[in-house]
């Protein structure tokens, strides 16, 4: 089973930032891309960022020039950097790993007013 462990939700006022961590400790992770996925109850998972194997990144159009995601292949770790913040960002946000079609755990985003 793939492993995904994710860190760094919680809460924030809105116009702050938070920083989200998604490490792979085993398999391969530096040809796969990774992506952040964030979701809200009642609503399908949304992506949010995708970063592939050679460093290109996409962005929902909600979160460009907020969000910024990058990874670190010898850390095995991916991460999404989301500056000013608005409570409409607030949802669960899950690290996907598109070579192993493994999700992890998910991470809660809360933005108060």
């Amino acid at each position: 089973q793939v492993e995904l462990v994710e860190s760094g939700g919680g809460l924030v006022q809105a116009g702050g930032s938070l920083r989200l961590s998604c490490t792979k400790p085993g398999g391969i992770f530096s040809i796969s891309p990774m992506a952040w996925y964030r979701q809200v109850p009642g609503k399908q998972r949304e992506l949010v960022a995708r970063i592939d194997k050679s460093g290109s990144t996409t962005y929902a159009d909600s979160v460009k020039g907020r969000f910024i995601i990058s990874r670190d292949n010898a850390k095995k770790t991916v991460s999404l950097q989301m500056n000013n913040l608005t409570p409409e960002d607030t949802a669960v946000y899950y690290c996907h790993s598109e070579l192993y079609a493994a999700w992890g755990q998910g991470t809660q985003v809360t933005v108060s007013p």
